[in-house]
């Protein structure tokens, strides 16, 4: 995993092991998945604020794992392991490597590291059963000493409590499905919360910074008409500062049932999706459906590889923490 250190200074220090151990409240099976199949893989993997628009999986003894790890300044950093060792459910083994677009293996020089960055290290990671939880243990085997092995330790405990949502979300229900024949995307969950609740928070101006988008930005509501015709103005801020803003126009207004808008990422104008949220009671708690229409397949599968689910998971997580608070 590539670290989120800036260039080091040059001078080689002694390769360590980086040794890290979570027990995760889940099945095996779910937590080897989470790490053996692609789409899995892109809800988690990487530190906060970092997605993963890229992952290929051949799950095999001298197969490969090529990914693209972005940025939340856009940077793009690729990397390949080649699997050494796999045990179903048990184990993993594989050479880490920086990689190329294409998945050819670079130093670290060529995303602006130190040269004295290793070219390979060895990540092993085994599953154990514990009473129907999962003991997960990592080893990072040839890190530099120094900043190098500090980043290394940042970026996979919080890819590891990224993990431990995904997995969170899975047991609860959540789905996020793609239908590119339709053009659709169709999330959906059921809320601990009454329906009237869960409108709310949904077109009240005062909740919406609360909850929506990520946890490693701010959001400002700039400006929030909700009625048939009204419009809607969100400003997105990351720690560096910088903006992202995004705009749409209520199409529908039904309390506490139904809320249709479009959706439009300003730094891409013209890319309109038309965005329907159906709330529905079921016994004092809220099925919310979320539905994502494009106007093309390019369309839909752009926003995917920018890591929309993952944008989306983590914001009804989020929904999910100040509906239990309210």
């Amino acid at each position: 995993m590539p670290t989120k250190t800036k260039k080091q200074a040059k001078g080689k220090g002694k390769a360590t092991d980086l040794v890290i151990t979570r027990v995760y409240k889940a099945p095996r099976e779910k937590v080897w998945k989470a790490w053996t199949e692609p789409e899995r893989v892109k809800r988690w993997f990487g530190p906060k604020g970092y997605t993963i628009p890229s992952c290929e999986i051949d799950l095999r003894v001298g197969g490969k794992i090529v990914y693209c790890m972005r940025s939340p300044d856009g940077k793009d950093f690729w990397a390949r392991g080649d699997y050494r060792q796999i045990v179903p459910m048990e184990k993993l083994v594989w050479k880490d490597n920086f990689a190329d677009e294409h998945g050819e293996v670079v130093s670290a020089t060529h995303y602006g590291m130190s040269e004295d960055d290793p070219m390979e290290m060895l990540v092993t990671v085994t599953f154990e059963d514990v009473g129907g939880k999962t003991k997960m243990t990592l080893r990072h085997a040839g890190l530099p000493a120094g900043p190098g092995r500090s980043g290394a330790g940042q970026g996979w405990t919080e890819s590891f409590e990224k993990l431990a949502a995904s997995l969170a979300e899975e047991s609860s229900g959540t789905s996020f499905v793609i239908n590119r024949r339709a053009r659709q995307v169709i999330m959906s969950g059921v809320f601990d919360a009454p329906r009237d609740r869960v409108f709310k928070a949904y077109t009240d101006p005062k909740l919406i910074p609360k909850w929506w988008g990520l946890r490693s930005q701010t959001t400002t509501v700039e400006r929030m008409d909700v009625r048939k015709g009204g419009r809607w103005r969100y400003v997105c801020r990351d720690a560096d500062g910088n903006e992202y803003a995004f705009r749409g126009e209520y199409r529908e207004i039904v309390p506490p049932e139904r809320l249709v808008a479009t959706f439009e990422f300003e730094g891409t104008p013209g890319h309109i999706v038309l965005e329907t949220a159906i709330f529905e009671d079921v016994k004092g708690k809220t099925k919310l459906t979320a539905i994502s229409q494009y106007k093309s397949v390019e369309d839909l599968d752009e926003m995917v590889k920018a890591g929309m689910e993952f944008g989306a998971r983590e914001t009804w997580d989020r929904l999910e923490e100040l509906l239990a608070g309210m």
